[in-house]
């Protein structure tokens, strides 16, 4: 058994109990029994308005008491973190400061569920503070030095038994993040292109040739992916499969994706040899939604996010299924699987649905309306578990919690109890991604590099000959979201 005693102790515990480093966070970790067992746990990126905070502050604290209360282990106690890294020109000190009124909303809503708060540590500028604790004698100003990585208990115990936690939240957003340099405006005039040509085609209802063209594509370049030798280097690794896929055949792919029919079948990629190549490409066609074409990322974000759950690897499922929903908070598909998989729903669960070719399902019926149909009958066997007044199974009612602009990262419900005994989180355990789809200003809609004049006659298409089609193809995304 490992057992933490303090504060510093708490903080260097907490990339553990997640499986990567959280940045710009605010994490909940439920804590159950009198020895403090570690439960679920929720986590969102603090919002950039404090005007935001109170909302985050009681969706968080409600969907982790929520979440535990449905597994039947409500919380006796609750440790929060808010970990935030100072601007240029700032201190630590000055920003947990400004994040003392934001420690103080989540005691408060804690409370309103008359769960306690036991401790809040703020972690900034490789110091961390406590904002339970007015002993300056114990707890100074100026903050205590984080332990050294890889010197606690917890930390040597996780590494004995394998567990790695260098993972960080923007380098796994960076995997997924669109060029701003580089080829950037070679890819964006080659969605040019691919939309001139593809757009009317798929309008014009010649979507069967054109999913039948996309999809033979994507299995040519899995199988270009899956013959390039292994890369231990994930940035050098990345960057040999940016190299492997032309832009004209990313552009392609891009736009086939955005058909749902197109999409469901490539999301039965998601298990056996197929699963990594078609991870890898769905990454690097993240990669590709340049400039204006930001909104056509949700297709490839989600599909890389589901396979990654698929796979075991629930930080970077949920990351990019958050990153899917930022880019289009309204894209079906992603707020199925993200809600899946923040409500600790094993994916062979989600797998079975999406192989799922009779019990009423037509060739027309989307993974989308299958995935639904899984998620409603899960909730209702929660409740069921949990038990009625009346015997009777209710079936609980999905809230979509609230878009608080300027969120950065994720939150959600908490997975099955991680105990102390064992310092690997388990896959029902870990960070259980987001209280909102909506991350705030997503990396895909930072600036886009200078472009150079485009060739004559190489017509944009909101602009040239191509412009009432792609008013159309947008009219056409934007109305068919309730099916996707």
């Amino acid at each position: 058994m490992v057992t933490l005693r303090t504060p510093a102790e708490l903080a260097d515990a907490l990339p553990y109990l997640l499986g990567f480093k959280p940045e710009e966070s605010i994490v909940l970790i439920a804590l159950h029994g009198e020895r403090g067992r570690f439960g679920g746990r929720a986590r969102l990126g603090i919002p950039e308005r404090s005007e935001d905070w109170p909302c985050v502050a009681d969706q968080l604290a409600r969907c982790l008491v929520g979440g535990c209360e449905r597994r039947g282990d409500r919380p006796d106690g609750i440790v929060a973190f808010l970990c935030r890294e100072p601007r240029a020109g700032d201190s630590g000190q000055r920003v947990m400061e400004r994040l003392r009124p934001l420690a103080q909303l989540l005691r408060t809503s804690c409370g309103d569920l008359e769960v306690p708060v036991f401790e809040v540590v703020c972690i900034s500028d490789g110091r961390f503070w406590t904002y339970c604790c007015p002993d300056t004698r114990c707890c100074p100003p100026e903050g205590i030095p984080l332990l050294r990585p890889g010197t606690s208990v917890l930390a040597a115990a996780s590494t004995y038994m394998g567990v790695r936690v260098d993972a960080t939240q923007s380098g796994i957003r960076g995997r997924l993040t669109p060029w701003t340099t580089g080829g950037a405006v070679e890819q964006e005039r080659a969605l040019d292109a691919a939309s001139l040509t593809l757009v009317p085609r798929i309008l014009n209802e010649e979507g069967h040739d054109t999913a039948e063209e996309t999809l033979d594509l994507a299995r040519r370049i899995m199988a270009r992916l899956t013959d390039a030798p292994p890369m231990s280097d994930t940035p050098a690794a990345d960057g040999r499969d940016d190299r492997l896929i032309a832009h004209d055949e990313a552009a392609a792919l891009i736009i086939g994706l955005q058909v749902r029919t197109t999409r469901d079948r490539a999301a039965a990629w998601m298990e056996g040899a197929a699963a990594p190549a078609a991870l890898r490409l769905w990454r690097a066609l993240a990669r590709r939604c340049v400039g204006p074409y930001a909104e056509h990322a949700a297709a490839p974000l989600a599909l890389a996010g589901w396979v990654a759950w698929s796979l075991g690897d629930l930080v970077e499922g949920q990351e990019a299924l958050d990153m899917a929903l930022s880019v289009d908070p309204e894209y079906m598909f992603a707020q199925l699987l993200h809600h899946a998989c923040n409500d600790g729903m094993d994916p062979e669960s989600v797998r079975r649905c999406l192989r799922r070719k009779d019990q009423g399902d037509t060739p027309e019926t989307s993974a989308s309306q299958r995935t639904s149909r899984l998620v409603d009958e899960a909730m209702v066997g929660e409740s069921a578990d949990a038990g009625t007044t009346s015997g009777t199974p209710r079936r609980r009612r999905r809230r979509r919690p609230p878009r608080s602009a300027g969120t950065t990262g994720s939150a959600p419900v908490g997975g099955a109890p991680w105990l102390s005994e064992d310092p690997r989180p388990s896959s029902s355990a870990r960070p259980s991604g987001d209280a909102h789809p909506l991350g705030g200003a997503h990396p895909s809609g930072t600036a886009h590099p200078a472009r150079g004049a485009r060739p004559a006659g190489d017509a944009h298409p909101s602009t040239g000959p191509g412009a009432a089609p792609q008013s159309r193809w947008r009219t056409v995304r934007r109305g068919a979201r309730n099916n996707r």
